[in-house]
């Protein structure tokens, strides 16, 4: 089962992720969403399509846009629609 864990908390674990770049994509329902602010922050992978931010908030302390997620990914990149990744300290492990 892979887990995503910052600030001693649990934010998203599947047994089901997707493997992207070195990356796990956790279903989106994976995810716990009190943990999750949106951010206006965007950015566009030439074969992903444009990505989107989110920042975790916990007890208090923010990872600012430490997650992202492609809400309308390209044709190749279907298999991460509706999925979460983390970067910027969150640890994943498996």
């Amino acid at each position: 089962m892979a887990k995503a864990v910052w600030n001693n908390k649990v934010i998203a674990e599947s047994d089901h992720t997707e493997m992207v770049e070195g990356n796990h994509y956790f279903p989106k329902d994976s995810v716990k969403s009190e943990y999750l602010r949106e951010s206006d922050v965007h950015s566009t992978c030439p074969w992903k399509g444009d990505a989107s931010y989110y920042s975790l908030e916990v007890d208090g302390e923010t990872n600012p846009d430490s997650a992202w997620y492609y809400p309308q990914p390209k044709e190749a990149a279907a298999n991460i629609k509706d999925h979460v990744a983390f970067v910027n300290g969150v640890t994943v492990t498996n």
